[in-house]
């Protein structure tokens, strides 16, 4: 007879009897196809309910280790028998955990919003409406490219800041660039070799290949992506950000694009994948008109995501495919579900509709201008000519530094992080591993606060100095 002391149960009595039983069970204590005691001689024997025996019972059988046979009882289960370790083994994950605000006192790669910037009680206004008034909506299933009204907002928008005539129907809505690439992939054939831009954007690299398509890459030169390189690789669809290139800034002239375009006109296979992800923040001037609206013959998919103008945590993006693949996904793809909520969609779309975009984006403007006025005129009174050079071409929301300096880059970070200063250099984002020294940082400015900048810049020209001293 089975002989447990229930005085010890630090939970429901059903729940310690199941794990009483089940123990026995796995350990070989109780054999397979052994009999169990019927729930009322168990219970008199334990001293409890049959109903606490009922329920342990009920759940060893729906867990499957125990099993009934009609009008002669309970019996054990056949199960594979595990030793069970009376100590766990201790796992070990390879994951560093590490936050960089947590290593850095001060980080110049750093492309977080501040919370002053994001319009939190407008968000949150449209929000509690659109909760109000759009109960129906709001538990609707979204169209797999994302509801009707965001989807013509972001039209409008296109229409009257980046000259694009596009219908709503072209705009595919996704979480994030990263699962608009997957999409494209599956839209545009596995079977394609892909190329993007070297120096450039390395999780594109990693995004493509790991989605199991080959995935090559091409030098840039003063104007963007070579076209003769572009020709030899043998790609077939081609990734570029043409109007401000992270990282090194350049934006593409007119005369290389028409030349990719050129490419691209060459066979029927060939796409442009166009990247225009801070276009929004040209700090002077109109903002250059996308390849997408120089296409005549259905050759460029647009990308753009609210990560640079809103926030990178909203997690919104979305792309505007040529007619002829936007009638090619929705009879291909057109089974996938939306992966952005209709809380979130309807709300941009209100945001955007009534005008709060366009005013955000002008407030940034003007912002971001004055904050990049503020942080070259403080570079150019710390450092000076003697230290570094700046390029930028006034547009995005990041510059570069050259520094006048013979230390090779990865040294040059590492004597910046024993300071507690994070830079990235532009030889981080070769796809290549050759060695090569450009004394060109990164410097993204949108996150940045002016609060110990001058600072963390002074720490740069002692470092800067020493580097000459030794030389």
């Amino acid at each position: 007879m089975l002989t447990y002391d229930m005085s010890h149960a630090d939970k429901a009595l059903y729940l310690y009897l199941y794990e009483c039983i089940r123990k026995d069970i796995l350990e070989g204590e109780l054999k397979t196809d052994e009999k169990m005691p019927s729930k009322r001689t168990l219970a008199e024997n334990l001293g409890i309910s049959t109903i606490t025996v009922e329920n342990a019972y009920g759940l060893l059988i729906s867990e499957g280790y125990m099993y009934t046979v009609p009008k002669k009882g309970y019996y054990v289960s056949r199960i594979s028998r595990q030793q069970l370790s009376s100590q766990p083994a201790a796992k070990k994950l390879d994951i560093d955990k590490r936050r960089v605000d947590e290593e850095y006192s001060y980080d110049f790669s750093s492309n977080r919003t501040e919370r002053s910037d994001f319009p939190f009680s407008i968000w949150a206004r449209l929000m509690r409406e659109n909760i109000s008034l759009k109960e129906k909506e709001l538990l609707t299933v979204s169209p797999c490219e994302g509801i009707a009204e965001l989807r013509e907002a972001i039209a409008d928008h296109l229409r009257s800041f980046r000259g694009m005539t596009i219908d709503p129907d072209q705009i595919i809505v996704g979480a994030g660039t990263e699962y608009l690439y997957g999409l494209l992939i599956k839209l545009l054939g596995e079977d394609k070799v892909y190329c993007v831009e070297n120096p450039g954007y390395k999780k594109l690299l990693s995004i493509y290949r790991s989605n199991g398509v080959e995935c090559r890459y091409v030098d840039l030169d003063d104007h963007g992506m070579r076209v003769d390189m572009l020709r030899s690789c043998g790609a077939q669809i081609i990734h570029i950000c043409p109007n401000h290139h992270f990282p090194t800034g350049i934006t593409m002239p007119v005369s290389r694009r028409y030349e990719l375009l050129a490419w691209a006109n060459e066979d029927k296979g060939r796409y442009i994948i166009e990247d225009d992800y801070d276009s929004e923040f040209r700090l002077k001037g109109n903002p250059i008109p996308p390849i997408q609206s120089i296409d005549a013959c259905e050759k460029v998919i647009y990308m753009n995501t609210f990560s640079k103008s809103l926030t990178s945590t909203i997690r919104i993006s979305y792309m505007v495919l040529p007619e002829h693949l936007a009638n090619r996904f929705f009879e291909k793809l057109s089974f996938y579900a939306n992966t952005v909520s209709t809380f979130e969609q309807y709300t941009l779309a209100a945001f955007m509709k009534r005008g709060y975009f366009e005013k955000h984006i002008n407030r940034m403007r003007l912002r971001y201008g004055r904050k990049r006025t503020q942080i070259l005129d403080l570079i150019k009174k710390v450092l000076g000519s003697e230290d570094c050079r700046i390029i930028e071409n006034e547009s995005g929301l990041h510059f570069v530094l050259e520094f006048n300096t013979d230390i090779g880059d990865e040294e040059l970070k590492k004597r910046l992080a024993r300071k507690k200063i994070r830079m990235v250099s532009i030889t981080d984002f070769y796809m290549d591993e050759l060695p090569r020294d450009r004394h060109q940082f990164v410097l993204n400015y949108s996150g940045l606060s002016m609060d110990g900048m001058e600072d963390a810049l002074r720490e740069i020209k002692k470092v800067l100095a020493e580097g000459r001293k030794k030389a």
